[in-house]
């Protein structure tokens, strides 16, 4: 499933909300370069895809921008590598 993810540009971060949960991942923009810092999904909306598709919007953003991409996230490191359609993006 993809969520319509919100790009959050003013808190630096991607947005999701499920079931009264906030999900996020925050990133950090310095010369191009965004690090992708974390990414949160609570307990009890966990499993459901929601990191990968926040992930997923940030990665599409970060193309669209220009944006190369240093993902200081364990996750975020995990998913581009299982996706090397990304690998493109890395810093």
């Amino acid at each position: 499933m993809t969520r319509a993810v919100r790009h959050d540009e003013a808190r630096r971060r991607f947005e999701w909300t499920e079931e009264g949960h906030l999900c996020v991942m925050d990133y950090v923009l310095a010369d191009g370069v965004a690090a992708f810092t974390h990414t949160g999904v609570p307990r009890p909306v966990e499993g459901r895809g929601i990191a990968a598709d926040l992930v997923r919007t940030a990665l599409e953003t970060a193309r669209l921008r220009g944006w190369r991409v240093r993902p200081v996230c364990s996750y975020v490191a995990a998913f581009m590598r299982r996706h090397p359609e990304y690998q493109d993006l890395l810093d």
